[in-house]
């Protein structure tokens, strides 16, 4: 069955929330690693143990990649943000509290979506909340609006780039972030 104007329709309505790129692809184009749950252990970005949506509360790393294996599409899509320079702090926040807004929408709109079931995946930790509730000993709050990054499914996200048509790096002076939704239908 050809689902190209479909797909097109799904690039489309991402594009619309403000990513800079978009495309659908099998999920069989997509490397996984499973050496990055050891970059995770290394807490260079601080959620280790303290995000929900972060290893090791997220799941096993082979369990994940296996759950990502079982759906048929993704849709990839990145956010490219300008930055003044490479110190440029509040340009990154900015961009990803802009990037943080397109995968709330995309959440929300994929419910209206003929999945048969779909995962909205980020970059990241979850940021739903303001502060996760790992971090004060209580279960997560919103479950279902959880966002947990590609990495923790151990995709690489510097190969997934150019199998969907993207650069992973786009220039000096820029900060890149790529979400994913994986679908059936």
């Amino acid at each position: 069955m050809d689902n190209s104007v479909f797909f097109k329709s799904l690039e489309d309505l991402v594009l619309g929330l403000g990513a800079y790129r978009a495309s659908v692809i099998p999920v069989t184009a997509v490397e996984t690693d499973e050496s990055f749950r050891r970059l995770c252990e290394q807490n260079v970005c601080g959620n280790y143990g303290k995000n929900w949506a972060c290893p090791p509360d997220a799941g096993g790393i082979i369990e994940l990649i296996e759950q990502l294996r079982s759906y048929e599409f993704m849709l990839v899509y990145q956010l490219v943000g300008e930055l003044e320079d490479s110190y440029d702090f509040e340009g990154m926040a900015d961009a990803a509290k802009r990037f943080a807004g397109i995968i709330n929408r995309m959440r929300v709109l994929c419910k209206d979506e003929p999945f048969s079931r779909y995962i909205c995946l980020g970059a990241g930790g979850c940021t739903v909340c303001e502060v996760c509730a790992k971090r004060t000993g209580e279960p997560c709050r919103h479950p279902d609006l959880m966002t947990t990054s590609l990495e923790t499914y151990g995709v690489n996200v510097s190969k997934l780039a150019p199998a969907a048509g993207m650069k992973y790096i786009n220039g000096q002076n820029t900060v890149t972030y790529f979400g994913a939704v994986l679908f059936d239908l």
